[in-house]
């Protein structure tokens, strides 16, 4: 019996060495999440701060346009009574197009397409697509000059003895790098613009038919509406 408990006596410490191999194991899995959450918390705050970033860019892009839009409602309206607003027309060689605005004007019809910019825009009169910088952000647009030469041609085609000038106006705090085309300029430009403007003579004696024969045109029908959405989703 005593060889027997000094074997058990013995043998105590040898049984007791797995539970500080578990104590160990459990110190280091202790220690692990420390770096680890570290890692996440990070990890979360440039996600946030992304997050962040794109919501205030967007929300920003939305202020400046709808603060644009109504300064070029506005502008229009002291210029001229004969005014429409974001219509839809049959298109020049088929399809529909869309017309941000378009005004009467003494000599002719101004087809405008409005841009709302803060930053820098640079790009030639030809170059298919134009570069916006806005701080850090840098973004690529279709040239609107040529993306508004088919609504221009659309409004032709509906008056076709009438001129029909295409102009594009930008809201906002843009600057260009280099003097923009003549019928590029900023919505504070507007009035002077068209005081200046000058289509060449013209034939046309009852303006106010051909207004109406414009606004006849018009699409108006919720229809129209859908079948221009998916013409430029299909696009």
């Amino acid at each position: 019996m005593l060889k027997t408990a000094r074997k058990l006596i013995t043998g105590t410490p040898l049984m007791a060495l797995p539970a500080v191999g578990a104590e160990a194991g459990t110190q280091t899995g202790i220690t692990s999440v420390g770096p680890a959450m570290f890692l996440f918390t990070i990890a979360g705050a440039l996600l946030l701060t992304l997050v962040f970033r794109s919501v205030a860019n967007h929300l920003a892009r939305f202020v400046t346009a709808k603060i644009g839009q109504y300064r070029i409602r506005s502008a229009l309206a002291r210029r001229s009574p004969d005014v429409l607003h974001d219509f839809i027309v049959p298109g020049a060689y088929g399809g529909l197009a869309k017309i941000d605005h378009a005004m009467l004007t003494a000599g002719g019809i101004l087809c405008i397409q409005s841009k709302h910019f803060n930053g820098i825009v640079f790009g030639g009169e030809d170059e298919p697509q134009w570069t916006n910088v806005d701080g850090v952000n840098r973004r690529r647009f279709l040239n609107p000059l040529i993306q508004n030469e088919g609504r221009t041609r659309a409004l032709r085609k509906v008056v076709p003895d009438v001129p029909v000038q295409n102009l594009v106006i930008f809201t906002g705090s843009v600057e260009f790098t280099s003097a923009p085309p003549k019928n590029v300029i900023h919505v504070r430009e507007l009035e002077s613009y068209v005081a200046k403007h000058v289509f060449g003579p013209s034939k046309i004696k009852d303006w106010q038919a051909v207004w109406l024969t414009v606004n006849s045109a018009v699409l108006r029908d919720a229809a129209a509406r859908k079948d221009f959405a998916a013409q430029i989703s299909f696009g």
